[in-house]
């Protein structure tokens, strides 16, 4: 079937054709001047044949001058050899790789030698392709590429055609050859580095910053703790805190000096007039000339004045002027006390003013004695106290003790110590829960005496007790003081019937264990106050009742 291929022999690239009668070639060698001459009928092989001639041609070396390839009609000229029979028969479709090279077809592994062209050939300047690392190439100037009348298209392939710089597939990786930036990587690589080292010293500085930060303010973030808001304040009237809010306004602190000592203690308002009740042992170290300041619980401080004392009561009255604005503490009753009602105590032990604690009435009629310093007796108070055992220390001295309406109960006078009631230094010793209180009932009747007539006075039964006796009860002395009878006469115990060596062992149906008993009992009536009194005399149980007597104290 005919489809316009060539019918005849068609020379392929690896086909020479054999050598002609040149003298100067080599027997073996072929020449680029015999090769076949195309024919009308064969021009795309010849074509191809003359364009792989020219392309196995060497360039001419700089010294020889370049000669112009010959015309068309010249290389038709030189006469035709036979050519030699290819290896492989002809391939009608060019299939590589028997056939011409396609875009398809990767470049075979070989590489064609360069024959030596014959002294005085003409040879057409490198054509252009790339190069092994697939840099594309240029032709040296001037120089075109020779053409051929029946030349087909392909040439030009052939002429582009590099088989070791096939383009977009090197052999190695692509780019400049090596060494063609050198400088510039150098300077690339110094960038790098300082850069790095500006980065460096930067993230250094933004971290010790930060750390500084935390340092001081404890994190990037303040912590904030959950706290419940502030409310009102307000508490229940009886609860402590609503007993001492209302309570403390009235209560003072006094601080007391003298010619050879000084002391501090507290007292509390009992009138607008600027009356206050405290010990007498608070106010004692100011003698006849002392000074006695006296410091409200808002601070405001005040000169007091004595108005009376009595040192039996362990009671003493003193008084502010110029002071506006005070507002009194009410009295309770101490005969509605029970024992385990709660009770809060207010003072400034230790100089440490408005101070509140809290307890209960542990005891009611607990026969103390306090003082006694002088050795004389005249300084010893007999109290029929209540007992608490909230905290009271020296200092508390003539505070009150008051219940759950804040009414006063009790003056805070003493306390039992462990030991003998004083430290190793010198000091008092403080509370171990054993604190005592004068019933208000008996502080409200001395306070109205001190007030009106700066004296208070006794109730007695007119007898003297021997104080060493050891029985069971208060025995009545068999003489009094300064070679005085025991009974006196006349008096309450001898218009009752009572002898010397009589020992009284009730007071209105309680008992007496002892002579300090029977004076406190006593002591806590008021004078005109009729009693009942149990005795033994000769061994035989006696009843007497009498009417307490009057004497004025000191």
């Amino acid at each position: 079937m005919e489809d316009g291929k060539p019918t005849g022999p068609k020379a392929k690239w690896w086909s020479r054709p054999t050598p002609g009668g040149a003298t100067h070639n080599a027997p073996d060698e072929p020449s680029p001047a015999e090769d076949e001459v195309p024919t009308a009928d064969a021009t795309g092989v010849a074509g191809v044949a003359t364009a792989h001639a020219a392309d196995a041609l060497p360039q001419p070396s700089a010294s020889e001058p370049v000669t112009p390839p010959p015309a068309p009609e010249t290389v038709a000229s030189v006469p035709a050899t036979q050519p030699v029979a290819p290896l492989h028969e002809p391939d009608e479709y060019s299939t590589p790789p028997y056939g011409g090279p396609g875009p398809w077809a990767p470049a075979p592994p070989v590489q064609r030698p360069v024959p030596t062209p014959a002294h005085g050939t003409p040879v057409p300047p490198q054509y252009a392709g790339t190069s092994g690392a697939g840099i594309p190439t240029s032709p040296a100037p001037g120089f075109t590429p020779p053409t051929h009348a029946s030349a087909q298209p392909q040439s030009a392939q052939w002429l582009q055609y590099d088989p070791w710089g096939a383009p977009r597939q090197p052999l190695t990786s692509p780019g400049p050859p090596l060494g063609a930036d050198g400088g510039r990587t150098k300077n690339r690589r110094g960038s790098l580095l300082i850069g790095a080292v500006l980065l460096a010293l930067v993230a250094g500085g933004i971290g010790g910053g930060i750390g500084a930060y935390v340092e001081r303010n404890g994190g990037l973030t303040q912590v904030e703790l959950p706290q419940t808001g502030r409310n009102s304040g307000d508490r229940a009237p009886d609860s402590v805190a609503g007993i001492a809010a209302s309570a403390l306004p009235s209560v003072v602190t006094l601080h007391v000096s003298g010619t050879s000592e000084s002391g501090t203690g507290t007292g509390f308002v009992l009138d607008k007039s600027g009356h206050i009740l405290t010990n007498n042992h608070v106010v004692a170290p100011a003698g006849s000339s002392g000074e006695i300041t006296v410091t409200f619980s808002g601070g405001e401080t005040a000169r007091a004045e004595v108005v009376g004392k009595d040192s039996g009561y362990d009671l003493a009255v003193v008084k502010v002027t110029g002071v506006s604005g005070l507002k009194p503490l009410p009295l309770g009753n101490s005969d509605n006390v029970q024992v385990g009602d709660p009770v809060v105590a207010i003072g400034a032990p230790f100089d440490l003013s408005n101070t509140v604690t809290s307890g209960i009435i542990s005891a009611k009629g607990r026969p103390i004695t306090a003082g006694g310093e002088k050795g004389d007796g005249s300084d010893i108070s007999y109290v029929d106290a209540l007992q608490t055992d909230a905290p009271i220390n020296p200092g508390n001295s003539g505070g009150p003790l008051v219940d759950t309406d804040a009414h006063v109960i009790g003056i805070n006078s003493a306390i039992r110590a462990a030991d003998s009631g004083s430290t190793p230094e010198g000091g008092q010793a403080g509370s171990i829960g054993l604190g005592f209180a004068i019933p208000i009932n008996q502080g409200k009747r001395v306070a109205e005496e001190l007030i009106n007539t700066g004296k208070a006075t006794h109730p007695v039964i007119g007898v003297t007790l021997d104080m060493k006796y050891t029985g069971d009860g208060a025995k009545v002395g068999t003489k009094g003081a300064a070679g005085k009878p025991a009974v006196t006469p006349d008096g309450p115990g001898a218009k009752a019937g009572i002898k010397p060596g009589d020992v009284i062992t009730e007071v209105d149906g309680s008992r007496v264990h002892s002579g300090e008993e029977l004076i406190v009992k006593i002591r806590a009536h008021r004078p005109g106050d009729r009693l009942d009194l149990g005795l033994t005399r000769g061994g035989k149980d006696l009843s007497i009742s009498l009417t307490l007597g009057s004497a004025t104290g000191t």
